[in-house]
């Protein structure tokens, strides 16, 4: 298993280095124009330049802060709404819907709204990250109950089992799998959330950086920042798959 795995991170690297090399060697034979995409040495200058002034640490606690309350507020209030519209049907009926309706809009684009209510700062970054994430959550949690087997909660309640055990032993263990199948793009939407909102309009943080970067037309900062940013998600990727195999420790084995 661990050969396996060193193998496959040994093409992964090859690969990835490949793909660098041959970049790099592109751009300066003029083959690609390093206007729209710099060579990796200067995108590897622009990030230590980033880093060496110490102001980034500031505008990636922005966008963190704002990320991560939007994804623990939106698994939170996602969670609270969807198990209580599998329980009670005549709630579903008017959560369901509204959920429907808001899934189907491209909720980025309620930015803008967001910063007319909360304004520039951190609130309407969390707002339109928790927006994303509960709407996912919603549904996963609310499917997550919907698909029970029906046979499997008959004989729970046969064999005496009240509503306190069906929840314990048959309810949370099947909504803890649907979540977690999601919080990967959940993470992947209080990301988009915090640098949308960042992007539309405030003072720091990672999609404030993008967007000065966008108007000065300043390709190296702006992959830098991009890479920055896929680097955290990354990061947040890989401890989600960890709590996932934690938690779900019964699948895995």
């Amino acid at each position: 298993m661990r050969d396996a795995l060193a193998r496959a991170w040994a093409r992964q690297a090859i690969a990835l280095t490949t793909l660098v090399l041959l970049w790099e060697v592109c751009s300066r034979a003029g083959l690609i124009d390093p206007f729209y995409a710099p060579p990796p040495t200067v995108i590897a200058m622009t990030f230590y330049e980033l880093f060496a002034g110490g102001t980034i640490w500031e505008h990636i606690a922005a966008t963190f802060s704002a990320a991560l309350l939007g994804l623990f507020g939106g698994l939170l209030i996602g969670s609270a709404l969807g198990f209580a519209a599998a329980m009670v049907r005549p709630l579903a009926d008017v959560l369901e819907p509204v959920m429907i309706l808001l899934n189907a809009i491209p909720r980025v684009i309620l930015a803008p709204l967001f910063i007319i209510w909360f304004g520039i700062d951190l609130g309407s970054k969390v707002a339109l990250s928790l927006v994303l994430v509960a709407v996912l959550i919603f549904f996963s949690v609310y499917s997550g109950i919907r698909e029970v087997d029906t046979r499997l909660v008959e004989r729970v309640q046969t064999l005496g089992g009240g509503r306190a055990t069906l929840l314990r032993e048959v309810y949370v263990p099947s909504v803890t799998a649907w979540v977690m199948g999601s919080l990967k793009v959940a993470v992947g939407f209080a990301f988009t959330g915090a640098v949308v909102g960042e992007f539309v309009a405030s003072s720091r943080g990672l999609g404030y950086l993008l967007s000065f970067a966008q108007s000065t037309y300043n390709a190296a900062q702006t992959l830098a920042l991009i890479f920055i940013i896929m680097a955290f998600v990354l990061l947040l990727f890989s401890l989600a798959g960890r709590l996932e195999r934690w938690l779900l420790h019964w699948r895995y084995a």
